[in-house]
């Protein structure tokens, strides 16, 4: 019974592409970042071989070309335009984006904003990029007062809509998020439309855990082909909303890494044949946005620790996958996603060791090597890993 769980460290890139000047990110290296602070620490990540990657040895000297590592690794190359969540994880899946998704630096046009509001028959604030703590306390007072809805977005391709819970309930505001979703189309099909709601007392409001999204419908992916062939796809965290539930067939939200983690333990102690596709989104959405290098190095280092209970619940045929979607480096003044090489550490029983295959042109090889794996033909983009990787 073969499984392969994949493990997203959302945002952990480890260096700058070679187009990252055209999205003012050279010489980002989100992974070395956190590496400066004393809270780093990843002994057994290194043991697999995280930092023997081509882009990642080099910036880390103490270790050394002959230390020997237990699995197979690489450098991973983003053949698609863009450097946000939903196009890195559709090109892990399988999917070239050709064309980035839009973004809105100065907020939404008016011809998406009016029918938005006619439909809710709600007004909107803000209608800017802003940060999502500093949006609920820049405008909360004024929802509260007056129920307009608060619509802002970031650098990322989102439309998100901040309610207070009290004034507009759960599933009023995934409503709401209906109505955007079906509004942004065409030249404003945005990748994901958020609801961001929140509670409290004015000033001290905060966000809740019932953040959903919104998604377009990615084409096919390698969750697709395995389904169709009756194999388990499983979704940890918000995997399931990145891709719309399609493909998808059994998910379990989380609320931050640690439950992540606990989830993904709880899916290697299953009986199941396929996929579990999981993302730990703290890094990125928490601390790499708020350029928190001390918090970005202690989430890292909690995965670390967490490993060796991941690896104990591995059988024969697993593989276990470690990769990224992007960069968000927290040492650089930009608070954006960073284009940036994600890594890519393979292990298990059938895995070769020492194993580095330099860099990759794209992260779809990932898709590719996974329908391999289960001999499933591939009919996404990438090419199969699988005979440079089994023993």
């Amino acid at each position: 019974m073969k499984r392969v769980f994949i493990v997203v460290l959302d945002s952990v890139g480890i260096g700058d592409l070679p187009d990252a000047a055209l999205y003012g990110d050279e010489g980002s290296h989100t992974l070395y970042s956190a590496s400066t602070s004393t809270y780093f620490n990843m002994p057994n990540m290194e043991k697999l071989g995280l930092f023997h990657i081509e882009g990642v040895k080099e910036k880390f000297p103490q270790i050394k070309a002959d230390q020997p590592f237990e699995g197979s690794v690489a450098r991973m190359e983003e053949l698609s335009s863009g450097k946000d969540t939903t196009t890195g994880h559709w090109e892990i899946a399988g999917i070239i984006s050709e064309q980035p998704f839009p973004t809105y630096p100065n907020g939404f046009p008016e011809e998406v904003l009016k029918p938005f509001e006619e439909k809710t028959g709600r007004k909107v604030l803000c209608n800017l990029p802003y940060s999502g703590t500093d949006v609920i306390r820049d405008y909360g007072k004024e929802h509260v007062e007056t129920g307009a809805l608060i619509v802002y977005t970031s650098a990322d391709s989102v439309f998100q809509i901040a309610a207070h819970e009290d004034i507009v309930p759960i599933e009023e505001l995934y409503r709401y998020c209906e109505i955007a979703r079906e509004i942004l189309s065409g030249e404003h099909a945005v990748g994901r439309v958020i609801a961001r709601p929140f509670i409290g007392e004015y000033p001290d409001y905060k966000r809740t855990s019932n953040r959903h999204d919104f998604s377009l419908v990615p084409s096919t992916t390698m969750m697709d082909q395995l389904k169709e062939k009756g194999f388990d796809t499983l979704a940890v965290g918000k995997i399931y909303d990145i891709f719309a539930g399609k493909g998808i067939t059994d998910t379990v939200r989380t609320h931050d890494n640690s439950e992540g983690i606990e989830r993904l333990i709880e899916r290697t102690k299953q009986d199941f044949e396929g996929l579990c596709f999981v993302n730990l989104v703290d890094t990125d959405m928490i601390y790499g946005h708020r350029n928190d290098v001390d918090g970005y190095a202690r989430a890292l280092t909690y995965f670390d620790e967490q490993v060796p209970k991941v690896l104990e619940g591995l059988r024969e045929d697993d593989i276990f996958i470690v990769t990224a979607d992007h960069g968000c480096d927290p040492g650089t003044p930009s608070t954006d996603h960073s284009r940036e090489h994600i890594p890519l550490v393979i292990y298990g029983s059938k895995i070769k060791k020492n194993n580095n295959l330099g860099t990759r042109s794209t992260f779809a090889d990932i898709a590719a090597t996974v329908l391999d794996y289960f001999g499933v033909e591939s009919k996404v983009a990438g090419t199969s890993l699988l005979p440079e990787i089994l023993k």
